[in-house]
């Protein structure tokens, strides 16, 4: 009997350890196949392959592919390529970028792309019709280069494609029937073009063609104004708030049903809202979205996801605080690190269709110099916005900061972090569509990624913030020292706003200093400013620079640099350059005109009492001020 028993022990045991060497193998084998799903017959990641053929086949005067390496077997650290968990490219972003040349139809072979943004680049030759093989493509954006041909019937066979932007090329012929069949486009721009013949009925809630000639003949530009967008909605399916179930439950109440099966549902209703209101402090309306629904590109997530991943935005986790809410690490299911900003002070007046447009617009300004936006959640009680984590924290948290005895940002990382941030506000200003205001650029809003490049961040959030604005005059949203006097008066915010704060960015980097702490830490009365503006007249620039740098910065360059951010910080916003004027300076182009001609006009008046000497600080009255500080300087 035992000895029966301890057959059947043993043969159980082998037959376990049978089926685990079976599960095993199989595993092996999943993983063998997964590891060379992109080779190509030679033993060469395809997609490896079709990324330097793209890169072949573009002029680069930036070299912002000089990472894009042909030997390499992993595309995924590249620069301005993102993957997908498992390893497939699924998203190629190089939008103003100065490229020139021509597209590759090595693009179709990228068979996991969802997003291609291109635009503001000068690329010509003709659209790849390869880029039809991306069934996966949901935005592609080539706007604002030299596209010239027909627009290929190909993309008809993009069907999960959501946004497609052709605008201001040369593009001919008539646009394609198969457009029609792809149902689920938000927006199609083909606006200043030069497209002929008839029109298919495109389902796209927002269809441009203004621009185009052949089209839009002066008898007729009536009928070719742009088509003005629908509120962005989920579709049925996906949108399940409460408003929804209360409309589908007086449809049930008021059907045949009896009314004693009516209280038994109107109870149980009642019972469940107060179990889970006990469960948690906030009511997610959004639990019952599918955590995959997308706006656009957006991914929407549940509340409870996100306060899962920020352990219940736990105070551990808080990377800073700031005028628009507080801003947690969090870790997804995935293993992503991502930022969650839980806004404290979102328009409720707008409501949820409101609030989705504008994360929408936001989420389409795409640029390596601005802080991408992945995802939100919106609920009954929430706003919350989800970035991509910045491992690097902030230029105002790591500007005091050291890496073995030297400063973490040395002069070099300066002039960059410089640049970078110009090129951001440029495309925020001159190449966005519509444009975007920061109206709070300071070094605590300039983001650092793992190669310490500038991204800027909180942009769009003041406009989010306060939509019921038919103009940007709101109250003033900004920290003091960064704040330009007009805004400070009358409430009204430019681009040359933005240009002013850029300009104290500039001190700050100089300085190694925050203009709002200023007058404590360097023992100085006043602000920043005009402490700089002082120093310059007496040709005591050295005094100003970062000690910590210990000497080691560019003279030329520092002189340089203090010229453009005086230029930009002039009291008078139409005496400042515009951001694009700014960047050709920082770059080295035309900054002496401009200094010779500024030098030769007097200094503004804004008030009656005010003189050629005007300080800044005397603009600044921080009794009569409510101004709300946004300090987000830890990592983001």
């Amino acid at each position: 009997m035992n000895r029966e028993k301890r057959v059947f022990i043993n043969m159980g045991t082998i037959s376990g350890f049978l089926m685990l060497l079976c599960k095993v193998g199989l595993l092996v084998l999943v993983l063998a196949e997964a590891s060379s799903a992109t080779l190509s017959p030679t033993g060469v990641n395809y997609e490896v392959e079709a990324l330097v053929a793209i890169k072949s086949d573009l002029i680069d005067p930036h070299n912002v592919l000089e990472n894009w390496d042909s030997n390499s077997v992993d595309p995924c650290s590249w620069r301005m390529v993102t993957c997908t968990p498992d390893g497939y490219v699924s998203a190629l972003g190089l939008p103003s970028q100065s490229l020139s040349g021509i597209l590759s139809p090595a693009i179709g072979n990228l068979s996991n792309l969802q997003s291609v943004l291109l635009q503001n680049n000068a690329i010509s030759g003709p659209i790849p019709a390869s880029i039809g093989n991306l069934e996966k493509l949901q935005t592609l954006d080539l706007s604002n280069n030299i596209f010239i041909g027909g627009i290929p019937d190909s993309l008809g066979n993009l069907k999960n494609l959501n946004y497609l932007r052709l605008n201001n090329n040369s593009l001919t012929g008539s646009c394609p029937e198969t457009l029609s069949s792809v149902e689920g486009l938000t927006l199609v721009d083909l606006s200043f073009n030069n497209l002929s013949g008839s029109l298919p009925k495109v389902s796209a809630r927002t269809f441009k063609i203004v621009g185009n000639p052949l089209i839009c003949g002066l008898k007729a530009a009536n009928n070719c104004s742009a088509v003005l967008p629908e509120p962005l909605s989920f579709p049925p399916d996906a949108l399940n708030d409460s408003g929804t179930q209360r409309h589908h439950l007086t449809v049930v109440f008021a059907a045949s049903f009896g009314a004693a099966f009516a209280v038994i549902i109107i109870i149980g209703l009642l019972v469940w809202l107060r179990y889970r209101h006990n469960q948690q402090i906030f009511f997610d309306v959004n639990d019952q979205y599918d955590p995959e629904v997308c706006l656009g590109h957006l991914k929407r997530y549940t509340f409870k996801e996100l306060r899962t991943a920020t352990d219940h935005f736990n105070s551990k986790n808080i990377l800073g605080r700031g005028g628009f809410g507080i801003v947690f690490k969090g870790c997804l299911n995935d293993g992503t690190l991502v930022a969650v900003k839980r806004l404290k002070d979102y328009n409720t007046a707008g409501g949820e269709i409101q609030f989705q447009t504008e994360v929408e617009m936001i989420s389409l300004a795409v640029h390596r110099n601005l802080l991408r936006l992945c995802g939100f959640c919106s609920t009954e009680n929430e706003r919350l916005l989800v970035y991509p984590y910045m491992p690097n924290g902030s230029v105002a948290s790591r500007l005091r900061d050291h890496i073995h005895g030297r400063p973490a940002i040395d002069w070099a990382r300066r002039k960059r972090i410089a640049l970078g941030t110009a090129r951001g506000l440029v495309y925020l200003h001159e190449q966005c569509d519509p444009k975007i205001i920061h109206r709070d650029v300071k070094a605590a809003n300039i983001l650092l990624d793992e190669d310490f490049e500038a991204v800027v961040g909180d942009f769009g959030l003041a406009k989010l913030l306060d939509h019921r604005e038919s103009h940007v005059t709101t109250a003033v949203r900004g920290t003091v020292g960064h704040i330009a006097p007009e805004y400070l008066s009358t409430g009204q915010s430019s681009e040359k706003t933005d240009v002013f704060g850029f300009g104290i960015l500039l001190l700050e980097l100089i300085t190694g200093q925050k203009a709002l702490d200023f007058g404590r830490v360097a023992n100085q009365k006043g602000v920043m400013l005009d402490w700089v503006k002082k120093l310059h007249q007496e040709g005591k620039l050295n005094l100003m620079v970062d000690k910590d740098l210990k000497g080691n910065f560019d003279r030329i360059e520092l002189e340089e640099m203090v010229q453009v951010a005086l230029l930009c910080t002039q009291f008078n916003p139409l005496h400042r350059p515009k951001m694009s004027e700014v960047l050709k300076m920082l770059e080295g182009d035309g900054l002496a005109e401009k200094w010779e001609a500024s030098q030769r006009v007097e200094t503004p008046r804004f008030r009656s009492c005010e003189h050629p000497h005007q300080r800044y600080s005397d603009f600044i009255d921080e009794s009569s001020l409510v101004v709300e500080a946004m300090e987000l300087s830890g990592p983001r």
